[in-house]
């Protein structure tokens, strides 16, 4: 369930309550005549099953409310109606599964920024994994997935293909391309420091690595785990209560290989920077098509629903 707050303005405001009264969905409506400030108008406030979310949305847009006004989406953890059980019953799919474009829309954009707290995790996850790879840690490299921002870019560039949003494309390729190169250069320099401290001894430290020679070693398998850890991602993103990104994390290697081409070109063992550098290409590549694909699934499966939806309220 979520509530849908709109604020519009007064020359709206008689259209917006005619849309959300002739909602059959709308199992509560609250309207606050005057109570919008900026700009001057009245508030609605309406509860809603997730699966009819984008279509109130889109049409509310239609109108041009948010233009002037504001249209909200906030989520509802806990709820006592039977008006409310009811329009959920009545509601094609199930709210779980149902995905709310303009949530996951706003979130891309928002974590796909180039900014300081995203620049700074993505130095201190690749500089951690650097570390794992020189003490051939296991746990060390999955505490880097873990850590690393990247995911949300990266399914980003899915999204934007099929909500064709160009700039959340160009948007989320930037903060990709720029974050990477920030902390593989970042981390390249600080290994140089180490090295003419003798404090890393050449290309012995990148030798006999049991634990994470899988890192410069691109297979086969290196796809199907970046196209299966991708569409898990973007299930995740878009499900109401997603609890699965912490398992992408630690399935791909997007991290690791840029700590280890960092290593690589700081120690000149060219043949692992190209090897690592391959498997950051192929994991980056395979999570975006597999996120493409399942977002572009999820939007065909969802306007089935819709469009059913729809017929059920005519009758």
């Amino acid at each position: 369930m979520l509530t849908l707050r709109v604020n519009a303005s007064a020359a709206l405001s008689e259209a917006v309550r005619a849309r959300l009264e002739q909602e059959p969905s709308v199992s509560s409506l609250t309207v606050i005549p005057g109570g919008g400030v900026t700009p001057p108008g009245d508030v609605f406030l309406a509860d809603i099953p997730r699966e009819r979310a984008n279509d109130l949305v889109d049409d509310l847009v239609a109108l041009g409310v948010q233009i002037d006004g504001t249209i909200a989406l906030i989520p509802i953890d806990t709820w006592v109606s039977k008006r409310g059980l009811a329009a959920e019953e009545e509601a094609p799919g199930l709210g779980q599964d149902a995905v709310v474009w303009a949530q996951v829309t706003e979130r891309a954009y928002s974590e796909s920024a180039l900014t300081w707290t995203y620049a700074s995790f993505m130095i201190l996850a690749t500089l951690l994994a650097s570390i794992a790879i020189v003490t051939d840690s296991t746990i060390l490299i999955i505490g880097a997935m873990v850590l690393g921002p990247e995911f949300v870019p990266i399914a980003a560039l899915g999204l934007g293909l099929v909500r064709r949003r160009p700039m959340l494309v160009r948007r989320a390729a930037r903060t990709l391309a720029l974050g990477f190169a920030l902390s593989i250069g970042i981390v390249t320099l600080l290994a140089l420091l180490m090295r003419a401290l003798h404090v890393l001894t050449g290309n012995t430290d990148l030798q006999a690595r049991t634990a994470t020679s899988f890192i410069y070693e691109p297979n086969m398998w290196s796809l199907v785990v970046a196209v299966i850890a991708g569409a898990a991602g973007v299930l995740a993103l878009t499900a109401s209560k997603g609890s699965g990104l912490v398992g992408v994390f630690i399935s791909v290697t997007t991290i690791p290989a840029s700590g280890n081409v960092a290593l690589a070109l700081a120690l000149g063992v060219w043949s692992q920077a190209l090897g690592s550098a391959l498997q950051l290409v192929i994991n980056i590549i395979g999570m975006a098509l597999a996120g493409w694909a399942t977002l572009a699934l999820q939007q065909l499966v969802w306007r089935r629903y819709e469009r059913r939806s729809v017929r059920t309220a005519r009758r």
